[in-house]
């Protein structure tokens, strides 16, 4: 009896099932259905224009994206729909920036439980809790602890909107099917005080767990994950700066994982920077980067694009010369007393200036930001750019908008128009001087579904640097001209699919090449891939 599929309200109430009034009325006889629902047949079609209807009424994106979680929970095919269908206006509700606001506010507007959680309370019980999880097969799992929620800082058990977010564009943007896909929070506190006080939170109400302990249950939760599901991928997903490298460090190598802070964000910045070439005229291997910001993004990013300078033929000593970094203080420069082992590669040799000195005097071509603090791309900072540079490239990328370094209109207005901005989150395009300037959105769900779908489509066991290389080239040579031509370094949102697919194709090629897909190499991996990609359909 247990193998009988759902009938009459069971049917109806779950969302992966659930088609409300698009039940034909043959199927309402057969179901168990009739009576229960209107008397009315809607299409598809319809049902996304009544979602729209009501999405488009709503005053405030957070009662927007309520919504669409509610609707999630209910109708789940009907929610990637809409998501796919309309996905440059609903994506910003879905991700960033809402998503800011709804894990600051998780506990407040929480309706129904989504996700896995796990706190030092279950130390020891961990591998015997993933029997619980209702899905039998993993392929894609997003970890945080919630320490380093975008640049909003420690929300702790509130983080948990990020996974949920991450795992829907995963599902939307590279058509991973939804049952495949687990959120995890791993709650071991916040030092967030004001989290503790609130009689609505929802997480572990003490001071963030840290050192061997935080390690040691960490170690079970990532050991058990892959005793239960041996092929899964795992990312790491908003961990602090420290705590994401030793991960990364200690993990990349045993089991299937990356970090999307580090490799995702690094990759859709590289992109970018690549086709910023179009726009100047520049050889990248003739580019000096300077980055604002010497956290997990920043050096992920420099890493990334120093190997490929290397791979474009600059030698290895000069490639790190033209990256540099500069945090509060200036340019970083070895004289510092204090260096984090993650950048010290980069520090300069060269006496201590503050950014608009290094600007200067290094002349970069490319101005990255990548430091959670707003405004920090001042007036003098974007002169400064222009005056060294005939088309300065500026990526602010700091999520969520209310935390980018500089807003797309200041960048047009400092540099006089002549600026190639993009930024983490949405801005809208500027008119100056009768053009039109369109921002580039460096989000990286241009590059982690992709990723993601091309290493487990061909079984691969580990994801490699070179496939994140990979991913960047094809981002990069997936921008029409008509987007370069306005000034934006990124495809269409609405091209996503296609463009997580030729992705895929490009970091399953690689993984074949290195010699760690598992998967038989299929006659025609494109066709293979598109083929299994999730389609939302009743």
């Amino acid at each position: 009896m247990d193998d009988q599929p759902p009938q009459g309200v069971e049917l109806l109430l779950r969302t992966a099932t659930n088609k409300s009034t698009a039940f034909t009325l043959q199927e309402r006889d057969d179901l168990g259905l009739r009576g229960l629902l209107p008397a009315g047949v809607s299409s598809m079609e319809e049902q996304v224009d009544r979602v729209l209807l009501g999405l488009r009424r709503k005053g405030f994106d957070i009662e927007k994206y309520i919504s669409l979680r509610v609707l999630q929970d209910r109708n789940e095919r009907l929610f990637y729909r809409t998501l796919i269908d309309n996905i440059e206006e609903l994506m910003p509700i879905v991700y960033t920036p809402t998503v800011g606001q709804a894990c600051k506010e998780f506990a407040h507007i929480f309706r129904r439980p989504r996700g896995f959680y796990v706190s030092s309370a279950d130390k020891g019980q961990i591998r015997q809790m993933l029997d619980n999880w209702p899905e039998e097969k993993v392929k894609v799992a997003v970890l945080t602890d919630g320490e380093r929620i975008l640049g909003l800082g420690d929300l702790g058990s509130n983080g948990m909107g990020i996974p949920i977010g991450k795992l829907a564009l995963y599902t939307a943007c590279a058509g991973i099917a939804p049952e495949h896909c687990m959120p995890i929070m791993l709650d071991v506190g916040t030092k967030t005080q004001e989290l503790i006080d609130d009689p609505l939170y929802l997480g572990t109400r003490m001071p963030r767990l840290k050192g061997q302990a935080y390690d040691e249950l960490l170690h079970e939760l990532i050991t058990a994950l892959f005793d239960k599901w041996p092929h899964m991928l795992l990312q790491f997903e908003d961990f602090f700066t420290a705590n994401a490298y030793k991960l990364l460090r200690k993990y990349r190598d045993k089991v299937f994982c990356f970090n999307d802070d580090i490799q995702g964000t690094a990759a859709v910045a590289l992109a970018g920077i690549y086709a910023s070439t179009r726009i100047t005229g520049e050889q990248f291997k003739d580019l000096r980067v300077m980055f604002l910001g010497a956290g997990s993004a920043a050096t992920g990013i420099a890493d990334l694009t120093l190997e490929a300078l290397v791979a474009a033929g600059v030698p290895h000593t000069e490639a790190i010369s033209r990256i540099t970094f500069a945090d509060r203080t200036g340019i970083v420069v070895k004289s510092r007393e204090v260096l984090r082992e993650h950048n010290k590669q980069y520090a300069r040799d060269l006496p201590a200036m503050s950014l608009v000195e290094g600007i200067n005097s290094i002349k970069p071509n490319v101005l990255i930001g990548a430091t959670g603090s707003p405004g920090t791309f001042t007036r003098e900072v974007i002169e400064a750019m222009a005056q060294v540079n005939q088309r300065p490239a500026i990526f602010a990328l700091s999520n969520p908008t209310s935390r980018a370094e500089c807003t797309a209109e200041q960048a047009y207005r400092w540099s006089g128009g002549r600026a190639i901005f993009s930024s983490g989150s949405p801005f809208q395009p500027v008119e100056m001087n009768g053009q039109t300037h369109v921002p580039g959105q460096g989000n990286n769900a241009y590059i982690f579904p992709g990723v993601g779908l091309g290493a487990i489509s061909c079984h691969a066991s580990r994801i490699s640097e070179a496939m994140f290389l990979a991913a960047a080239r094809t981002l990069a040579s997936l921008v029409a001209q008509e987007r370069i031509d306005s000034g934006s370094l990124y495809p269409a949102l609405t091209d996503i699919r296609g463009v997580s697919a030729e992705i895929a194709v490009a970091v399953a090629e690689q993984a074949y090449v290195e010699g760690v897909a598992k998967l038989p190499r299929p006659n025609d991996i494109r066709e293979y891939i598109i083929g299994k990609m999730y389609d939302p359909r009743y």
